[in-house]
C-alpha cells in the first residue's frame, strides 16, 4: 500500500473513532451504538435474513441492495473495529482538571562553543494570573478575532473554521496543520506533548470537548490568556503587558492589545526585537480581523494601523543577542516553538564569546571615532570558511540602545557596492579572461532600449587607460568592471552568484549593468558564504550556528554536518584570492600601508561603498578566518561624503579584528597552495602572473599600460 493510501486509511480510522466519542460521555456512546444495533437487526428481520436464532434464507440478490443498506453495514463494521483503537487512544488521556497543574516547562540553554552561557529561554516563567473581568474589552476582542472568532458558539472544536481547513492542509502535506480553537490551544499548552501527529490532534479534540463540559467559556478564555506564551519569559497576558509596555494588562490600549493578541502563534517570528516589521504587520492583521468582526469601526482601524509600535527593551540578560535570536528562530523552525521554549534543550553553538566581545568592543570604539561623519551603526560577521561556523555575529552597535538596535544587519539586505566585483571577475576567469587581460578604462555610454543611457564612472572620477584585470579588480575601477560584465551577461552572473551563495537576487529582469557595481541588495551572511568559496578553493560551505543539541535528559539530537559543494574551479579561486591579497596592485587607489594590509600576514580583502554613501563594506579572509564588516545607518540615510573606502568606515574595524584573530587564533602564517592547474608567467612590470593552465598563451604581456590617453567614448546600442 502506498504512503498516500496508508495516510488516508489512518485518517479514516481516527475519524470513525472520533465519531464514537463525539458525545463525550459513556452514556451517549452506548446509546448511539444501541440505536444503531436495533436498526440493524430490524433491517435484517424485515428482509427475512433472520428467523429465530439462525439464518435460513437469503431472498434478496446483490442487485437488490440499496446503497443505504450497504453504508449502514459498513458503519457498523467500522464501529466495532474502531473500539479497540479507541480504547488505546483514550486510556492514557490526561484530565482537563489538570490544566495549569502539569507540563511545567524546562528552560532551554544556549551556550557558546566553549560552554559559556549565552541565553536561557524561559528559565523562570514569569506569570501573574489575572481575572478575565479585569481585562479591557480590546484584549478579549483582539484575541477572539485572530484566534477563534466563533469561540462562544462552538463546543470546543470548530468544523468550519478549524477541522475542515486542517484536513485540507493535511491532505497536501501529510502533516498536521492548524485548525485549533482557543479551547484546543489551551489543552495543548497545558496537557499534551508538542509533537504534530494525527493521534495528538485527536486527543486534543477529545480533551477540548471534555474541557467544555467542565468549564464555562469565560473560565476557558481566562485560563488561555493566563497561560499563552507571548515571547521570552512572558507567559500570560499580564506578564506580556509588563514586559513589552511596562503596564498592567488592564491598562492596555487598542494597538497594544492587538499586538499582544498576535504573538502566541509565533512569539519569536513576530518579536518586535528581532523582526520589528513583521511585528507591525502582525498587529495590523489583528486589527483588520477586529474590524472584519465589527469589534472596531473603520476610522478606529485606520487610525490604529498608522500608529508606531514602541516597546520596552528586553529585560533578560543575554550575550550576543542578534546571534542568539537567530539561533532561536532556526530551532523553532525545526523543532517547534513549544519544544524550544519548554523542552529543556542544551544547545552548543559555534560562537566564540571571546571573539564576540572583542568584535563588539572594536565596533563601538571605531564608530565613536567617525560619529562626525554621520555613521551611527555597524555590523560584523566572523566565520570559519572551512566549516561555515559563525564565530561572531554583531548585528548592530548596541542591541539595547533603541528598538532599532535589535535589527540584525548581518541578515538584512543592503547594497554591497564594489565588494560584489570579485564574484563577477571569478566568472570572467572561466570565460577566456585572465588576470593579465587588458581592459581599456575609458569613457563609455551604454544605450539600452527602454532605459536611460548608462555612463559608468570610477570612484576617483578619472580614467586610467589600458589596465590589466588584476589591477582593475585590486583598485576597484568601475568602468573596466562594467565592460567585462557587459560581455558576460546579467543572467549568467546571477546564476553564478546564486551557486556561490547569493539568495536575494530573485527577479533577474530587474537588474542591469549596475549589478556588478553593487546595484542589487545582498545579505552579509550570503556574502560570507560567497567569499568563503574563494577561501575554500572553490567549495561552497553554507553557514551554520549549531554544534550539538541535547535535552535535559541527555538525549542527543542529530545535527546536519556542513556539506562541501564544488561551485568554482580551484585555480580561479586561487587567482582571485591572490589578486585580493596584492597590496602592490591596489596601491593606485588605496596607497601604501592602508588598513587593508595586516603586517606580517597575507590576507585577501575587498572594500565596497555605494555611490550615495549609504553602505560601506570591507570583507577579507585567510584560509582560517573570514571577517565581513558593514557601517552605515539603519534608516538608510547617506553618510558624510568624505567617508572614503579603505581609509575610514569599515576598513579600520576590519583591520583591528582580523589582526586580533590572526595573532590569537592562528598558529602559523597560513596561505593557499597553488593548485596544479595554475601556472605562472612573467608579465607586466617584470612580475609573474598566475594563469589557468593553457590560458597563458592567449595573453601578450608587452603592450603599453597606464599613463596613456583613454580611447574616445564608445557607444553601445
Amino acid at each position: 500500500m502506498r504512503g498516500e493510501e496508508q495516510f488516508f486509511f489512518r485518517l479514516l480510522y481516527y475519524l470513525v473513532s472520533f465519531l464514537i466519542l463525539l458525545g463525550a460521555t459513556v452514556r451517549s456512546t452506548i446509546s448511539f451504538i444501541e440505536r444503531l444495533l436495533i436498526s440493524f437487526f430490524k433491517f435484517l428481520l424485515e428482509k427475512n435474513y433472520l428467523v429465530g436464532k439462525r439464518i435460513i434464507a437469503i431472498k434478496c440478490k446483490w442487485s437488490s441492495f440499496h446503497m443505504r443498506d450497504f453504508l449502514l453495514g459498513a458503519v457498523v463494521t467500522l464501529v466495532f473495529l474502531s473500539l479497540l483503537g479507541t480504547y488505546n487512544l483514550i486510556k492514557n488521556l490526561p484530565s482537563p482538571e489538570n490544566i495549569g497543574k502539569i507540563n511545567y516547562p524546562v528552560s532551554t540553554e544556549i551556550f557558546d562553543r566553549n560552554g559559556q552561557i549565552l541565553y536561557e529561554i524561559f528559565n523562570n516563567q514569569r506569570r501573574r494570573p489575572v481575572k478575565l473581568a479585569s481585562l479591557p474589552k480590546e484584549v478579549i476582542r483582539a484575541t477572539l478575532a485572530i484566534e477563534d472568532r466563533n469561540f462562544y458558539k462552538h463546543d470546543g472544536i470548530s468544523i468550519t473554521d478549524g477541522i475542515l481547513r486542517a484536513i485540507k492542509d493535511m491532505s497536501k502535506t501529510h502533516h498536521l496543520q492548524g485548525g485549533s480553537t482557543i479551547t484546543q490551544q489551551l489543552v495543548k499548552l497545558a496537557l499534551l506533548s508538542p509533537e504534530r501527529t494525527i493521534e495528538r490532534k485527536i486527543k486534543e479534540i477529545i480533551l477540548a470537548l471534555w474541557a467544555e463540559r467542565l468549564y464555562t467559556k469565560n473560565q476557558i478564555l481566562e485560563m488561555y490568556l493566563n497561560q499563552a506564551p507571548y515571547g521570552g519569559a512572558s507567559y500570560g497576558i499580564e506578564e506580556a503587558a509588563e514586559n513589552y509596555f511596562g503596564k498592567k494588562a488592564k491598562d492596555l490600549n487598542l494597538e497594544e492589545s492587538a499586538f499582544l493578541a498576535g504573538l502566541p502563534q509565533a512569539p519569536t517570528f513576530y518579536s518586535p526585537y528581532s523582526n520589528p516589521q513583521l511585528a507591525i504587520r502582525r498587529r495590523n492583521e489583528v486589527l483588520k480581523a477586529m474590524y472584519r468582526e465589527k469589534y472596531i469601526s473603520r476610522p478606529s482601524y485606520q487610525k490604529a494601523i498608522r500608529k508606531k509600535l514602541t516597546v520596552f527593551p528586553p529585560r533578560n540578560l543575554i550575550r550576543a543577542p542578534h546571534f542568539v535570536f537567530d539561533v532561536k528562530k532556526k530551532l523553532e523552525q525545526k523543532y517547534g516553538i513549544r519544544k524550544v521554549e519548554e523542552g529543556g534543550l542544551k544547545v552548543t553553538t559555534t560562537l566564540d564569546l571571546r571573539i564576540q566581545k572583542e568584535a563588539e568592543k572594536i565596533l563601538r570604539e571605531e564608530l565613536a571615532k567617525i560619529k562626525n561623519l554621520n555613521v551611527t551603526n555597524g555590523a560584523i560577521l566572523v566565520t570559519r570558511p572551512a566549516t561555515g561556523e559563525i564565530l561572531s555575529m554583531v548585528g548592530s552597535v548596541d542591541y539595547f540602545a533603541t528598538p532599532s538596535g535589535a535589527f540584525n544587519v548581518t541578515t538584512a539586505s543592503r547594497q554591497p557596492g564594489s565588494s560584489i566585483k570579485p564574484l563577477m571577475y571569478s566568472l570572467a576567469l572561466t570565460k577566456n579572461y585572465t588576470a593579465a587581460t587588458v581592459i581599456n578604462d575609458a569613457p563609455i555610454v551604454f544605450r539600452i532600449r527602454g532605459s536611460k543611457p548608462y555612463r559608468p564612472v570610477n570612484y576617483d572620477n578619472r580614467f586610467h587607460g589600458n589596465v590589466p584585470l588584476r589591477y582593475a579588480l585590486a583598485n576597484s575601477y568601475n568602468v573596466p568592471a562594467v565592460k567585462v560584465f557587459s560581455h558576460i551577461g546579467v543572467a549568467a552572473f546571477i546564476n553564478h552568484a546564486r551557486k556561490m551563495g547569493i539568495t536575494t537576487w530573485t527577479q533577474p529582469k530587474r537588474y542591469g549593468l549596475s549589478l556588478t557595481l553593487g546595484g542589487a541588495e545582498v545579505k552579509m551572511t550570503d556574502m560570507a558564504t560567497a567569499y568563503g568559496v574563494f577561501a575554500n578553493m572553490g567549495n561552497r560551505v553554507d553557514l551554520n550556528e549549531i554544534l550539538k543539541i541535547s535535552d535535559y535528559r541527555g538525549k542527543s539530537f542529530k545535527i546536519s554536518k556542513p556539506v562541501k559543494k564544488k561551485v568554482l574551479d580551484q585555480g580561479v579561486a586561487f587567482i582571485i584570492s591572490d589578486i585580493l591579497a596584492d597590496s602592490t596592485a591596489r596601491r593606485w587607489a588605496f596607497g601604501n600601508h592602508s588598513d587593508l594590509e595586516i603586517p606580517g600576514y597575507k590576507v585577501a580583502v575587498k572594500t565596497g561603498t555605494t555611490n550615495d554613501k549609504r553602505d560601506n563594506w570591507t570583507i577579507g579572509y585567510t584560509p582560517d578566518f573570514l571577517v565581513a564588516v558593514w557601517v552605515g545607518n539603519n534608516n538608510n540615510s547617506p553618510m558624510n561624503k568624505y567617508l572614503t573606502s579603505g581609509v575610514t568606515g569599515a576598513s579600520p574595524i576590519w583591520h583591528r579584528l582580523m589582526l586580533f584573530l590572526l595573532k590569537n587564533y592562528s598558529h602559523q602564517k597560513n596561505w593557499f597552495k597553488k593548485p596544479k592547474n595554475v601556472v605562472s608567467k612573467r608579465c607586466y612590470f617584470g612580475r609573474r602572473e598566475y594563469f589557468i593552465s593553457g590560458t597563458e598563451k592567449k595573453v601578450s604581456c608587452h603592450q603599453p599600460l597606464f599613463n596613456i590617453s583613454p580611447t574616445p567614448t564608445l557607444v553601445l546600442q
